[in-house]
């Protein structure tokens, strides 16, 4: 049970992307019945068994001292029964202790179930929306929103000002330094916060209107932190679908996320368990199971979060271009380290310390020659070797 929980703490941010609350929940109240039947059922034998068995002891001991004793008022046995007989009661005090603590146990219990329910009643810091929704028709808005984690302490805004829009069949791209805001910027689309002033609208609606597992269902999310659970590849698959799916349709997204070869040549196929967290498979390998699981739930909206950045270049190619099979006529939010990977967005982004600094597509970008300028510079900066300096883009990147 335990191992249960780690996971789905570990992946709560795709567990609320893919909308699979309710199912961890069952799943939870299954676990949480099963770890109850076997408590229950230890505590009961450990409960009675030991009491009930010394008394039983104590029980034989008393009565075969009884009947000593009625010897010796009959002159058939001496008197050091009697002494006897009264070790025997003092000794049925253990057994009775026993009995009386077990109420003092029942009421710890009772002291920690109310700690655990005043958790599990916490009232959430975002109120749910009540408004459908089922399809993305025509624009993602982001209108002057400013948001900053800790609204206590005048901590600073890690959004300030930021207004873009992405429109349905655009592929757009986020650039800037690591804390720039990207991230945050797709956690407010995903409504994993709230903003604190302006608002982020879907089709000229504000998300908090909408319901949040519907909202959620519209994307599909690849991250570079990959989450996948103790269970079979198939199972990983089809992890963000709220319906019952084929075998043919999990084969088929594999097949655009570029892993169904590597699963053929798996011992059980799309059967075979990856262990926990998917140790026994290869970063690439994750990565494209990742972005089968968003394709299997065909969502109109695609978030690829720096989904290559931690892959070796081998991996990186393959990962790319199972990226790009995923995108085609689809909408898509793409963050990048590495710009090679979106030269042909049709929007790029620059955000430099929460703001937005420059918008355009590659060509108007490099004709700016502004921060986005420096950043394909120097990441397509010549060696004497003549080798493209990868390591000086991440740098560059990092420290714009």
């Amino acid at each position: 049970m335990n191992s249960g929980i780690q996971e789905v703490f570990n992946g709560i941010k795709l567990v609320k992307a893919n909308a699979m609350e309710d199912r961890e929940v069952k799943r939870f109240k299954t676990l949480t019945n099963e770890l109850r039947r076997v408590n229950l059922k230890v505590a009961s034998l450990r409960g009675i068994t030991g009491p009930l068995n010394e008394t039983l002891g104590v029980s034989a001991i008393a009565f075969a001292l009884w009947f000593g004793g009625l010897q010796v008022f009959e002159g058939a046995m001496s008197s050091i029964e009697l002494i006897v007989f009264a070790f025997a009661l003092f000794s049925t005090m253990g057994p009775i202790k026993a009995i009386a603590e077990a109420n003092t146990k029942v009421q710890e219990g009772l002291g920690s179930a109310k700690r655990l329910f005043k958790i599990l009643d916490t009232v959430p810091d975002m109120e749910n929306g009540t408004q459908s929704l089922s399809r993305f028709d025509h624009v993602i808005r982001l209108e002057n929103v400013w948001f900053r984690y800790n609204k206590e302490n005048d901590a600073e805004y890690v959004l300030q000002d930021v207004s873009l829009e992405v429109k349905k069949g655009e592929t757009v791209a986020l650039v800037g330094s690591s804390g720039s805001g990207k991230s945050t910027l797709v956690d407010l689309v995903l409504r994993f916060y709230d903003v604190e002033r302006g608002k982020v609208t879907i089709d000229g609606t504000d998300v908090r209107e909408f319901d949040m597992k519907q909202l959620r269902r519209l994307f599909g999310v690849v991250s570079q932190e990959v989450i996948l659970f103790n269970d079979t590849i198939g199972g990983n698959i089809a992890y963000g679908t709220s319906q019952s799916v084929s075998n043919e349709q999990i084969i088929e997204a594999a097949k655009i996320a570029n892993a169904h070869e590597f699963i053929e040549n798996a011992p059980n196929q799309y059967e075979t368990n990856i262990g926990d967290r998917g140790l026994r498979l290869s970063g690439g390998q994750r990565q494209r199971l990742s972005i089968a699981r968003a394709m299997l739930k065909n969502p109109p909206v695609l978030i690829f979060d720096e989904a290559t950045s931690a892959l070796d270049n081998e991996s990186e190619k393959i990962v790319q271009e199972a990226i790009n099979n995923a995108m085609q006529d689809r909408t898509a939010i793409v963050i990048a380290h590495r710009l090679s990977t979106i030269k042909n967005a049709s929007k790029i982004i620059v955000l430099d310390k929460g703001r937005v600094v420059e918008t355009g597509n590659h060509f108007e970008l490099i004709a700016k020659g502004g921060i986005y300028k420096k950043l394909y510079d120097m990441q397509f900066a010549k060696g004497q070797d003549g080798s493209t300096s990868e390591v000086q883009a991440e740098q560059a990147i990092d420290n714009s």
